[in-house]
């Protein structure tokens, strides 16, 4: 009944002092080495050359995926079509930190941004909080992404206008739900008697196209640019992550990327065999082929990191949630449904189907081995939780007989055991860059484009017909080519 444990050396690696176990996967060492074995004949090898390269990997959009020039903190040359890049990301780097020694007396920043503009800062202010004796400069930084004006009425309701500085972060500068929060932002401003020169002075944009945000009205000095070459998911290293910097401080936003580039140097250059991305990419992609699963957990057990299963919902179900292959042909596997919250918390949630579900879920449990706080009972506290998730894994693994079938754990669950030494800014953006390189692994191994969404884009098109509908307040609208007869009855409906 149980996985039985492969204690072999090849079940735990680790890399800056980053541990990874798969003992508890149930691979054989013989189906290991036929993983290493097809992912070298897959060219896997060259794919990741390729991508710190600076080739053409994103090949629907005909560009290459270089977020990890942004982490590249050593400055090494990183050639796009014979240019290099790092001067521009230097230049970066240094307006971020001079931001940062200017801001003085601000009370709260508003953040605005959704998906890949808002999941990565987020994680990052959330989790860095918890760091034991962490200076947060005396700001408070609220994240504004839904256009339901619940969120913005909150936030707006605690924020101090003279002394609020604004964050608008949009790759395009043309995503709705960002321009109208920053409008309804601004106004807000206005209201509160706030000059059209203190305004410009508070407005900050954080894009891609520097054009659309001084249309907008953001003067020139306070746009901060990142390039078409970085994925919006994978942008928190670029000024996406202005916030981390100005809540942290710039040395803080330093060691975030410093934990980047580490895992980037050893995916980049370890053997597949020690390389943990990669490892962890080809226990999953066994899984699937194994036990045909269809969805993996993952449970951080540190409360600090409760934002980081929403951030990677977004990297794997965007980059990897296809259909069709770089080729144009099906594919076999793609993205499985990711899902996940902070442990132990989850053990009284969703743990019973994991357990005793008819579906097989892999998990992939986070560890912290320090506590995270300093409180005088954080090390007895840390062990329970530690020891709830080496528990969990356990039971998972082995199951349990029982005459009374109700008490009976099938086991054979697989998981994986990622063990951070503490956390902090560096082995924050360490995971982040692991999980980051583990996505493109699994995306090169399925033969899938990790770096473009275009399935996120149909649902906005068809989006401003059936708002046109709706502000029409008219309850006889009409099946179309654009707004079909369930949708068109549901129009009517909220406009009688």
């Amino acid at each position: 009944m149980s996985l039985q444990p492969h204690l072999a050396s090849q079940n735990f690696h680790s890399a800056i002092n980053v541990v990874l176990d798969t003992a508890y996967q149930g691979i054989s060492d013989s189906d290991w080495k036929k993983l290493f074995a097809s992912a070298r004949q897959s060219g896997l090898e060259q794919f990741i050359a390729d991508m710190f390269a600076g080739k053409h990997i994103n090949n629907s959009e005909d560009r290459p995926a270089l977020h990890s020039a942004l982490r590249n903190l050593s400055k090494t040359p990183v050639l796009i079509n014979g240019a290099d890049v790092m001067p521009a990301v230097d230049e970066v780097w240094r307006r971020i930190e001079a931001l940062c020694n200017q801001w003085e007396g601000i009370t709260d920043v508003i953040h605005i941004g959704i998906g890949g503009s808002d999941f990565g800062p987020r994680l990052a202010i959330e989790a860095l909080a918890h760091v034991p004796g962490i200076e947060s400069r005396g700001m408070r930084m609220h994240f504004l992404a839904n256009i339901d004006t619940a969120e913005l009425a909150r936030i707006l309701a605690h924020a101090q206008p003279h002394s609020t500085r604004v964050l608008i972060v949009s790759k395009s500068f043309t995503t709705l739900e960002t321009t109208m929060n920053a409008k309804a932002v601004v106004a807000w401003l206005k209201e509160n008697d706030c000059t059209k020169s203190q305004i410009a002075h508070a407005l900050y944009a954080v894009t891609a196209n520097v054009t659309a945000a001084k249309e907008f009205g953001i003067e020139e000095d306070n746009i901060y640019p990142f390039w078409d070459w970085v994925g919006g998911r994978y942008s928190v290293w670029s000024a996406v992550g202005l916030p981390i910097a100005l809540q942290y401080g710039f040395e803080t936003f330093k060691q975030f990327l410093a934990g980047a580039e580490s895992i980037d140097l050893h995916f980049k250059n370890a053997p597949l065999e020690e390389n943990l991305p990669v490892i962890m990419a080809l226990a999953l992609l066994y899984q699937q082929e194994k036990h045909g699963i269809k969805a993996y957990a993952v449970i951080p057990y540190a409360d600090a990191l409760d934002w980081f299963p929403k951030w990677l919902q977004q990297l794997d179900m965007e980059s990897n949630g296809k259909s069709i292959d770089r080729d144009g042909k099906p594919v076999k596997h793609s993205s499985p449904i990711v899902f996940g919250s902070a442990g132990s918390n989850a053990q009284h949630s969703y743990f019973q189907l994991l357990h005793q579900g008819t579906e097989i879920i892999p998990i992939d449990f986070i560890a912290v081995r320090e506590p995270m706080s300093d409180r005088p009972e954080a090390v007895a506290h840390h062990h329970i939780l530690l020891s709830n998730c080496l528990a969990q894994a356990q039971a998972l693994a082995n199951g349990k007989d029982d005459v009374n079938p109700n008490n009976v754990y099938p086991g054979k669950r697989p998981s994986n055991l990622l063990l951070l030494p503490k956390l902090n800014a560096f082995y924050l953006g360490a995971l982040l860059a692991l999980y980051e390189n583990r996505t493109a692994t699994l995306g090169a191994l399925w033969n899938i484009n990790s770096f473009d969404q275009p399935g996120v884009e149909y649902g906005k098109v068809l989006a401003k017909p059936i708002e046109k509908a709706l502000t029409s307040h008219q309850n006889n609208i009409q099946a179309s080519a654009e707004i079909d007869a369930v949708t068109a009855a549901r129009i009517n409906f909220l406009n009688s």
